[in-house]
């Protein structure tokens, strides 16, 4: 895939349509819009909203006035991808997750990449990120990060690029699976002339990958689990409906306890032990004992469970070391290093502000740039640079000065753009891509992701947090869709 050229195109891929007309993998999609208009759209998507309410998929945005829980808006034109895109895309995010886990391992272990000099060591060992208690432990397997979602946007037809690592607690997989699942209701004549690559089994993945991490001493079928910080939390739809399709309990910190070095949940019948937390609380909360005291999500002695082997935390604790945003340029070479192989993904080119070089050249050029906030998320702390006002360019000139360390910056990139209904009709809006990678005896990728798009005009923030929606991506074959069928769906 290409080098990132200094001076981006000013108009962004169209992923439908080039200068031939739609591209084949779109014909089906074409000729229903054509064949029955912008008003039946206009319709499905009133019933996509009605079934999102009555199924109760909201998302918590905190922040703001009145109610904070709200629908992510669903877009009823689908995101397609060819299938020889898809397997180029799971070939680099295999390798890529693999290369994560193995720098998570060498950083709690002997620190042979910062030893032989190729990511600094302050930039590891004095991060918000690194979890000390971690030195030292290799969780089973050698696993750290079971689940992952890796960010992904595209520029050109053979140009995709990763933005962002999240290798701590990634969310919106239930999107993904719910979105498949309304396009199937509303479409299923239109769903039925392609052949989509499936994504219902995912949860099916989950399970198994969480299996196979059982801790050492784990007696028979492993006890499965997720652990939430309750319903207070933005994503607590998704841990419900994940443990539901799984079948397992969704727990809080008070409903579990630890005794004799053994984590327990309480239950009707009695306590029953636990061998497997997919954890969706973070680092931080997790054990007052050892990390923040006065957490009330978490359980005391959990971490000590984890020592000595009896519970398996998923992700592990401290795997955010590896999707800091300062560490993210150094992912390249983490492949180089580990695997021994030229990286099929490529970054976007980073400037680390705390650099005296980069810095100067960030604060020369913030009008051009993308900043953002190193350990931030969800598209809070982060400026723009084309989009930004005079007075917000003065305010992050100012930030970045105060706190170089805590900023990165990145060139605006022109996002590819896919077919959106809008208010005005069908228009053109910036989407990114999330696939989720499990890694557990193997590496097991639902074909597809979350595809999230920017709803307002030119917005390139995608974020459900920030306004964006969501779509569902489709993989199909590489060929034209059939046009035999005539089907109202």
């Amino acid at each position: 895939m290409n080098e990132l050229s200094a001076t981006q195109p000013t108009r962004a891929f169209d992923e439908m349509q080039d200068v031939a007309g739609i591209r084949p993998a779109y014909a089906g999609i074409a000729a229903w819009i054509d064949r029955h208009g912008l008003a039946a759209l206009a319709t499905k998507r009133a019933e996509a909203e009605a079934l999102f309410r009555r199924v109760g998929i909201t998302f918590a945005v905190y922040g703001e006035g009145g109610d904070p829980e709200r629908l992510i808006p669903f877009d009823v034109i689908p995101r397609i991808l060819a299938r020889s895109e898809w397997d180029r895309l799971a070939r680099g995010l295999t390798q890529r997750v693999k290369a994560l886990n193995a720098f998570i391992a060498d950083v709690y272990g002997a620190q042979e990449m910062i030893r032989a000099g190729r990511v600094p060591a302050a930039l590891v060992n004095e991060n918000e990120a690194f979890c000390r208690p971690m030195v030292g432990m290799r969780p089973p397997a050698g696993v750290f990060t079971h689940i992952s979602g890796i960010d992904l946007v595209r520029t050109g037809a053979d140009d995709f690029w990763v933005l962002e690592d999240n290798c701590r607690t990634p969310s919106g997989v239930s999107y993904m699976l719910e979105n498949r699942e309304a396009m199937l209701r509303l479409f299923p004549g239109l769903c039925a002339d392609h052949r989509l690559a499936p994504v219902g089994h995912y949860p099916e993945e989950l399970l198994e990958t969480l299996k196979e991490a059982a801790p050492p001493n784990c007696k028979g079928a492993p006890c499965v689990a997720i652990l939430t910080p309750g319903h207070f939390n933005s994503a607590y739809y998704e841990h419900c409906f994940l443990a539901d399709e799984m079948g397992v309990e969704v727990v809080e910190g008070a409903d579990l306890f630890v005794q004799d070095d053994v984590v327990y949940m309480r239950t009707t019948a009695g306590p029953k032990r636990v061998d497997v937390l997919y954890r969706r609380v973070d680092d931080d909360y997790l054990d007052p004992r050892v990390f923040k005291p006065e957490s009330m999500l978490g359980v005391p002695g959990i971490f000590a469970a984890y020592c000595a082997g009896n519970v398996t935390l998923a992700n592990a604790p401290g795997a955010g070391i590896a999707d800091d945003k300062a560490i993210y340029p150094f992912v390249p070479e983490m492949i180089r290093f580990y695997l021994g192989e030229e990286p099929l993904l490529q970054n976007v080119p980073t400037y680390l502000c705390e650099r005296d070089e980069d810095r100067r050249y960030v604060l020369d050029h913030l009008g051009e740039l993308v900043v953002k906030l190193a350990r931030g998320s969800g598209g809070y702390g982060m400026l723009v640079g084309p989009h930004s006002t005079a007075a917000q360019r003065e305010e992050f000139a100012a930030r970045i000065k105060a706190r170089p360390g805590d900023y990165i910056a990145q060139p605006t990139l022109a996002l590819s753009t896919v077919p959106t209904l809008a208010e005005a009709g069908i228009a053109a809006r910036h989407v990114d891509l999330r696939p989720y990678v499990l890694m557990g005896r193997e590496v097991r990728i639902v074909p597809g992701g979350l595809t999230r798009v920017a709803l307002r005009e030119g917005s390139l923030v995608v974020n459900s947090s920030q306004g964006g929606g969501t779509k569902d991506t489709w993989v199909v074959e590489d060929r034209p869709v059939s046009s035999q069928s005539q089907r109202q769906g």
